[in-house]
């Protein structure tokens, strides 16, 4: 992949606030799409990533700051340079899925027939004569997804696209949207789901309205500390604590937690009586931990 700094940016964001009445939801973002590439917005629900969205979209203003498409303001686009897909808002409950694609079709100038091999690549196809109130979640995302990624534009912006969606699904929904960054396009997805760090080629990790890292999936896990693995009884997590960067996560049966620099895992070791203390490879659920929850608790 180019190195960043040579790349066209799809989309620029700098200082973007967004605040309803007392309310602020977004707190001073800046943030860059390149050219050919998936940036994935990462964090808990209600952090405001489909907010930002919103923003990126032109659909709603932020209250500072400003967003630029191409260098242009984004509501000078007119939407015209992207695809928008906000969760639950393709599926029309009174058509088909059928439909609801030709519903969009007359909507959109750049709308291609292109969601006819998504939806059957996604195994939509036989219920497209179905009305989509009768669709499960999964269902209504393949739908939804198909008919954003129909859209010919250089820039497609995702809500939670594999939200409801089955564990087996989701490397499809990631090779679907890879296609398009195959072509040319550049796409942004939001989630709260780590298993989508697979499709990225950066990660901005969101939480309480601020970006709280950017990077490479590769740079932001070797970023993420010595990673503690705790299995079986002994010490309590208070016990413990003192000893990592923000609290203990509870992983299955185990804890999990980041080593502090001024600690050992002999410390660790010492403190958890019975229990097994070991090291281990930081995953992507490591990562969305300690850049949304564990590191802001020491900043």
């Amino acid at each position: 992949m180019r190195s960043s700094e040579r790349r066209r940016a799809r989309s620029r964001s700098q200082g973007v606030r967004k605040t309803y009445g007392e309310d602020g939801v977004l707190d001073g973002i800046d943030l860059t799409v390149h050219d050919n590439e998936v940036l994935l917005l990462m964090g808990p629900n209600g952090t405001g990533k489909t907010v930002l969205l919103e923003c990126l979209a032109g659909s709603t203003d932020p209250t500072a700051g400003e967003v630029r498409v191409f260098g242009d303001p984004v509501r000078e686009d007119g939407g015209q340079s992207l695809s928008l897909l906000l969760q639950g808002g393709a599926s029309v409950d009174s058509l088909s899925g059928r439909e609801t694609a030709a519903f969009y079709a007359d909507l959109h100038p750049s709308f291609t027939d292109r969601w006819r091999d998504i939806v059957a690549d996604l195994g939509l196809a036989e219920a497209l004569d179905k009305r989509t109130k009768y669709y499960s979640e999964g269902m209504k995302r393949k739908l939804e997804l198909a008919l954003a990624l129909a859209v010919d534009a250089p820039l497609y912006l995702l809500d939670e696209p594999t939200a409801g969606v089955d564990l087996s699904m989701v490397q499809s929904f990631h090779r679907a949207i890879r296609e398009r960054v195959d072509d040319g396009a550049a796409v942004v997805v939001t989630t709260h789901r780590p298993v989508d760090a697979e499709l990225a080629d950066r990660i901005a990790f969101v939480d309480d309205g601020r970006v709280t890292a950017t990077g490479s999936p590769a740079d932001l896990l070797d970023g993420v500390p010595s990673v503690l693995r705790i299995v079986g009884a002994g010490a309590t997590t208070d016990a413990l604590e003192e000893y990592v960067v923000g609290d203990l996560f509870y992983h299955g049966d185990e804890r999990r937690g980041f080593l502090r620099e001024d600690a050992t895992v002999a410390d660790v070791d010492a403190a958890a009586g019975d229990a097994t203390v070991e090291t281990v490879e930081p995953s992507y659920t490591d990562a969305f931990n300690y850049y949304v929850h564990a590191r802001s608790t020491n900043e």
